[in-house]
């Protein structure tokens, strides 16, 4: 059976753990060569495996996303490898729990980087063979705190606000040109960084990576005359509209 995604390319970051992780297999389960990108060898080869031996298409490239030339080699990969890219989902991010006054310059600067920095550079490095697709799609993963603020998260808040805001200015920018931009803002996943976040919540109310790749997976593979700028991800047990 013909998958959805037949022949597309699709670069993931953060690609090798949680989020990331389930988006790539989801892809690479209906038919996409998925680039996974993250930092970390040895998780990035156990992703790759995983897709492998379910029969699809990987290629773990080492990712150092605060280095601009680390960016770029991932897009030099990509380009050499498939010759195209049809998918591009930023989804790698860090957290900072501090008081804003106790928060350090360094943490500061490494939630820009990775949160905010790595998705804007990317975006403009990837656009060329974006636009060279016929249907070229973007997805930013951000979070509740993208559209709220908690305590003690600040500089966390501060970078997913500025990711929320660059796609909306982005989607504006290739409005028309057949490159579709998206931000999907979820609540707590389970995932181990929302668990040291926040063990508060119970893990069997957290959303599950699952779930969230099924969602982007519809935005990924939908083409119609509906389009979803904005996905808001709520846990069950939340209040609607993250109230």
């Amino acid at each position: 059976m013909a998958g959805r995604l037949d022949g597309k390319v699709a670069i993931v970051t953060g690609g090798s753990r949680g989020i990331g992780r389930a988006i790539s297999v989801a892809l690479a389960g209906q038919g996409a060569a998925v680039v996974l990108a993250a930092r970390t060898p040895a998780t990035l080869a156990e992703a790759a495996d995983l897709i492998r031996q379910a029969g699809g298409r990987a290629e773990p490239v080492v990712t150092e996303l605060a280095d601009e030339q680390s960016i770029r080699n991932l897009i030099r990969v990509t380009t050499q490898q498939f010759g195209r890219l049809d998918i591009l989902v930023n989804n790698a991010g860090i957290t900072h729990s501090a008081r804003l006054e106790e928060t350090r310059t360094e943490d500061l600067d490494r939630c820009w980087a990775i949160n905010a920095r790595a998705p804007y550079l990317l975006c403009r490095e990837a656009l060329p063979l974006l636009r060279q697709s016929s249907a070229g799609c973007i997805v930013n993963i951000s979070s509740v705190v993208g559209v709220k603020g908690y305590r003690l998260q600040s500089a966390y808040t501060a970078s997913k606000h500025a990711l929320r805001g660059m796609t909306m200015a982005l989607a504006e920018e290739l409005h028309g040109t057949g490159i579709r931009v998206h931000v999907v803002c979820p609540g707590a996943v389970d995932t181990g960084m929302v668990g040291n976040v926040r063990p508060d919540i119970r893990k069997e109310e957290l959303i599950s990576p699952d779930e969230v790749a099924e969602l982007v997976l519809h935005l990924v593979s939908h083409r119609g005359n509906a389009v979803v700028d904005e996905l808001h991800i709520r846990r069950a047990t939340s209040s609607p509209w993250f109230g």
